[in-house]
């Protein structure tokens, strides 16, 4: 039994939809879980939409109507026949969304978040099952949040392993059906309640499915070769990686390797299942692989973060920043759910990089100030380098000014902004 996961650019538009059918095709008699992102962009999209319930904006209905018209022009592209079913399950997806968006917002931001934007792997999946039965492929469809269990932590809920084991096992038998088509990213409370598992969180639903299946092995579809050491979008001449061990991949995850989320790596450590990260416009090739492997990953990666703030917080009397000061700035952060990427500490200040965010900066910054002195630069970038040597630390740094640097033995992190407009880091 395999579990193979299609990310949002998989499924982008109806060729792309035909495409996954093709490559389910290539598992003829395999037994197959297929976790579906949401088509696209759309996350941002529903990310919009969410914003213009919630901020009562006056671009609801446009961001509505963009929504819906995308997936039911793919639909149309894949179903000449307006009579199937899809279009009515569709247009009643649509209607739960559209009562949602009338209602008033419950004030907790991050419940609605989970509310709205979940509905955009729903609607992905239900079409990519339609379409696979119409094209011979038969597949059950199955509702994630029926079977992932988590507790009520908004956004970035915890899963309830013992029950989703149990929940998992008994709805995917694999008695009459070789293919279950489900949703990454979404789960639900014990009460019913739509949870997401953290942003990108498609590729951990893969391996919980995993995980509970006992699978052979994982497979994350990409729209590049396999992981490779730098990002294409930010670096040039980028090397792919054939071979992964389970620890350097964590690493790589954790310092924002946006190819692999962050948990994905233990549950399938945890069962010595391997992982291959493939592209699906070349789905016969090698790809990388990644599994209990000792080697280490000698050659240099680069992990680049954006749209950093870099924040520093001192005490108002020169005073120490000692451990209580942390674990106060601790506390803080982890109430609002803000993650550290790299900290620093000195005997007057305690500066951390973290990623930007329009809600929940701002009200650190306020709950900051009450008790610190609180300075702050936006519009930053964090550079992690793996393997680090000096021409790799100069390549990235032309025309950059380093505004923090954390060095260990074997990686190096940097938060810099441009001494020049436009620059691109070139390696």
């Amino acid at each position: 039994m395999k579990v193979l996961k299609f990310g949002g650019a998989s499924v982008k538009d109806a060729d792309s939809v035909k495409n996954v059918a093709h490559i389910l095709s290539l598992y003829n008699g395999e037994k197959i879980v297929a976790v579906i992102s949401a088509m696209g962009k759309t996350t941002n999209a529903m990310e919009r939409l969410l914003n213009a319930y919630y901020h009562k904006s006056a671009d609801i209905d446009e961001e509505f109507s963009k929504i819906k018209d995308y997936h039911i022009n793919i639909t149309k592209e894949l179903f000449a026949d307006s009579g199937r079913e899809i279009y009515s399950e569709l247009e009643n997806i649509f209607s739960f969304l559209k009562t949602k968006l009338l209602l008033p917002n419950s004030d907790n931001y991050d419940y609605e978040y989970d509310q709205i934007v979940s509905i955009g792997e729903i609607i992905s999946s239900k079409i990519l099952s339609a379409y696979l039965n119409s094209a011979g492929v038969n597949n059950n469809w199955i509702d994630a949040r029926s079977i992932i269990r988590t507790d009520n932590i908004y956004r970035e809920a915890k899963i309830d392993w013992d029950k989703t084991v149990e929940l998992v096992k008994d709805s995917m038998r694999f008695h009459n059906e070789e293919i279950y088509v489900t949703q990454g990213f979404i789960g639900a409370t014990a009460e019913h309640i739509t949870t997401t598992l953290g942003r990108e969180g498609s590729d951990f639903s893969a391996a919980i499915f995993a995980y509970c299946l006992d699978a052979e092995d994982v497979t994350i579809w990409k729209d590049v070769p396999g992981v490779l050491n730098a990002d294409p979008k930010y670096f040039d001449n980028t090397v792919k990686l054939d071979r992964l061990s389970y620890y350097d991949a964590i690493e790589l995850a954790y310092y924002g390797a946006s190819v692999i989320h962050p948990k994905t790596i233990k549950p399938l450590q945890n069962k010595k299942i391997p992982l291959y990260v493939k592209s699906f416009t070349n789905p016969k090739g090698e790809g990388t692989l990644i599994r209990s492997d000792k080697s280490e990953l000698l050659m240099p990666s680069f992990i680049f973060k954006m749209n950093q703030v870099l924040i520093t917080i001192s005490s108002r009397d020169f005073s120490f920043i000692a451990e209580q000061n942390l674990g106060d700035i601790f506390y803080k952060l982890s109430n609002l759910g803000i993650r550290i990427n790299v900290m620093q500490n000195t005997a007057l200040s305690f500066s951390i990089s973290v990623d930007w965010n329009e809600n929940k900066i701002p009200e650190l910054i306020k709950l900051l100030e009450t008790d610190y002195a609180v300075k702050y630069n936006a519009n930053l970038e964090l550079v992690t380098i793996r393997n680090y040597d000096n021409e790799t630390i100069e390549r990235v740094t032309i025309n950059k000014e380093i505004l923090l640097e954390e060095k260990s033995r074997n990686t190096i992190q940097m938060v810099m902004r441009d001494t020049l407009p436009n620059n691109k880091t070139i390696i």
